[in-house]
């Protein structure tokens, strides 16, 4: 089927879509335990953006899940193609211009690499949400670790499933900050991206 592919060549450009929106566009992917803030930072850094009159889009794991990838569980094979719809569909939204903000615990180093090499190292900006698994747990926002604990759920990422802690992220974040002082933050580090 592949050799019957051709590639389109558009007549637009991703560099004259990020002129006409007056900005870059890259992806700043958000990774972390289930609970570790990881959508609440990345919604708090998109309404910042939003304030600068920047395009963007959040792609949250659950949002996803409920839509493109509802074939999807949570075997490792399923996660990993999780991870590579999501750098798929980052990279349409980075070469339409956007900021694209990807919240997603993508437990395997590999997938996040695969999801890095997809839109291009450039493009790609890392934020490792550093929560402790007792501190998520103890928030236990979704009722998921109280469940995994009791055997409800297989392959929960930090009980029975593993998580690889990012080895070179681009910004770290820890759980002292706070929601609005973590924002400011990651801002300070991608603004030279931001604008052109």
């Amino acid at each position: 089927m592949k050799d019957n592919l051709v590639k389109y060549p558009f007549k637009i450009s991703r560099l004259q879509r990020r002129k006409l929106n007056g900005h870059g566009s890259f992806l700043v992917f958000f990774t972390g335990l289930s609970g570790s803030g990881k959508s609440t930072i990345a919604n708090s850094l998109e309404m910042r953006l939003f304030e600068e009159k920047i395009s963007t889009y959040v792609l949250d794991g659950d949002n996803i899940r409920r839509g493109i990838n509802r074939d999807l569980g949570f075997s490792p094979e399923d996660r990993s193609e999780n991870n590579r719809r999501i750098g798929e569909i980052s990279k349409l939204f980075i070469d339409a211009g956007c900021i694209v903000l990807a919240a997603f615990v993508a437990p395997y180093s590999k997938d996040r690499i695969h999801i890095k090499q997809t839109v291009g190292a450039d493009n790609f900006f890392e934020v490792f949400i550093n929560t402790s698994l007792e501190e998520c747990e103890r928030r236990d926002t979704k009722g998921l670790y109280k469940k995994a604990r009791a055997g409800e759920i297989p392959n929960m990422t930090g009980i029975s499933a593993p998580y690889e802690i990012p080895e070179n992220p681009d910004i770290i974040i820890s759980p002292t900050l706070t929601i609005e002082e973590s924002t400011g933050l990651i801002f300070e580090n991608i603004k030279h991206k931001l604008f052109l």
